[in-house]
């Protein structure tokens, strides 16, 4: 495995491939990588002759006194992961080597970003566009593959994908947890001993909304009551949203009768984690 840090020597790479008849799979990071993103490269390694890891923190998706300067960032222990999860190149540019100064193109997909995360972040998936259709421009994989603990940023690749005719197939692959539940995520390193214990409440009051559904409650509201007065229950944590959407459209819904999603934002401390699951009435 090797480690590319320039465009121009990764087109290089990607076009030999390419006359080979090679296919390639692309896992998008921005780095400091656990088991969750493990799980994305052996599945993109399985399905695919080869396998690119970007390890990039983006600039463009993180607003005013977010966390851009403090975000976790260890190459090394990414490098090594990688190899032994068996990719074959990382992808690790510099802010400067992906974006020009005077660049102006922006792309934003509609109606799927109002909502959730991107009502509180209003930059980020703007970002998060931009930077993953230039990755796809970059590396123009057969696959790329995203975690469905964001589960928005998924639906909003899978749109933008659509709309811009990417020849891109987009593979969500299942939230990983640790034993206790606690979805795998990058931003778990900021918490003290004390908050980690405490952030266990996500995983938890997801799981008596899922007990709830599974006996058959159909109410929005109630399912969310359920799930605010668990995390109230926790000192540590500060809600952000809980909300229950059209796991197609991402927008609210009065009745639960199709497929939904159940999706929570909760700062432990000063950390914003995030966690959810679809259910679908009759099917789940």
């Amino acid at each position: 495995m090797i480690t590319i840090n320039a465009i121009n020597e990764l087109r290089k790479q990607i076009n030999e491939w390419k006359l080979k008849g090679l296919t390639v799979g692309l896992v998008p990071t921005m780095g400091f990588l656990h088991e969750g993103h493990e799980s994305l490269i052996k599945r993109a390694k399985k399905e695919n002759d080869r396998v690119v890891v970007s390890v990039f923190v983006n600039p463009t998706q993180f607003g005013p006194n977010e966390d851009l300067e403090s975000y976790p960032r260890d190459i090394k222990h990414d490098e090594a992961l990688c190899s032994n999860a068996g990719a074959n190149i990382i992808f690790n540019p510099s802010p400067s080597e992906m974006y020009y100064k005077d660049a102006s193109t922006t792309i934003n997909v509609l109606g799927l970003t109002e909502g959730l995360c991107g009502a509180k972040r209003p930059v980020h998936f703007g970002g998060v566009c931009l930077v993953v259709s230039k990755l796809f421009n970059i590396v123009t994989p057969n696959r790329a593959y995203f975690g469905e603990k964001d589960a928005q940023q998924l639906a909003v690749i899978k749109k933008m994908v659509r709309d811009l005719n990417f020849d891109i197939e987009v593979v969500g692959c299942p939230i990983v947890r640790e034993i206790d539940g606690l979805a795998k995520s990058s931003r778990n390193s900021y918490l003290s001993e004390h908050e980690r214990s405490a952030a266990l409440v996500l995983n938890q009051s997801l799981t008596l909304a899922k007990e709830a559904l599974l006996a058959g409650k159909n109410d929005p509201a109630a399912i969310k009551n359920i799930i605010t007065k668990k995390l109230d229950s926790e000192s540590l944590a500060k809600i952000d949203y809980v909300e229950i959407v059209d796991s197609l459209t991402l927008k609210p819904v009065d009745i639960i009768n199709s497929s939904i999603l159940v999706a929570i934002a909760v700062y432990i401390g000063k950390t914003r984690l995030i966690d959810n699951f679809t259910f679908t009435q009759g099917g789940n």
